[in-house]
């Protein structure tokens, strides 16, 4: 389980396809991935991954085909950032909200609006997954918690801080491109336990 603050911004430093699948390397000294254990979770770009390979530069982690068809990290390159959370420790804050690394679908960006120090971002979701994102709501995009501040159909708006902006990916985002996202986890057993309702109605 993580909670969408990210801790760092780790470089990919290889990444080598096998089978189906595929092998990252991320370099992440600040995180002192030396103190992990191999089988650890680690939310990297808001997909849980298992940290193999550790050592005090930082983890490597397979991908299956599932994780390379379903989110963006098979369009990762050497040299490429993603955010980085190591998993939540009983006791620590809930500073976000509850995500669990696994990721719905991609986000697109469709535009970036300055205003004042901050940005207006607006992302097109896939339509199957726009009902569970509402106004006011938390999704997760690239593993960072946002509050969503209006929705239009398929369509919705966050707005990112500077501090965001500066400690993120996101503050990198081009127009057009893809995030993976993660819609709150309420929202989805709610979906499903009222078409299980609707289901027994019948």
């Amino acid at each position: 389980m993580f909670t969408g603050i990210i801790q760092t911004m780790g470089a990919v430093v290889s990444i080598h396809r096998q089978h189906d699948g595929a092998r990252l390397r991320i370099q992440c000294p600040e995180l002192a991935p030396d103190r992990w254990q191999a089988g650890d979770s680690v939310a990297v770009a808001g997909c849980c991954l298992t940290a193999l390979d550790i050592d005090e530069s930082g983890f490597s982690a397979d991908l299956s085909g599932e994780t390379l068809a379903r989110t963006s990290l098979g369009q990762l390159g050497t040299g490429s950032q993603v955010n980085l959370e190591p998993a939540l420790a009983v006791g620590e804050r809930l500073g976000g909200h509850l995500v669990t690394g696994h990721v719905d679908g991609l986000a697109h960006l469709v535009t970036l609006t300055q205003l004042g120090d901050n940005w207006q971002l607006r992302f097109k979701v896939p339509s199957d997954l726009a009902r569970f994102v509402a106004e006011k709501g938390s999704v997760t995009l690239d593993g960072v918690s946002l509050t969503v501040n209006s929705v239009d159909n398929d369509e919705f708006e966050v707005n990112i801080i500077p501090h965001t902006l500066a400690v993120t990916t996101l503050g990198k985002l081009q127009e057009g491109q893809a995030v993976n996202l993660e819609v709150d986890l309420v929202a989805r057993y709610l979906d499903r336990l009222l078409a299980q309702r609707d289901n027994n109605d019948i």
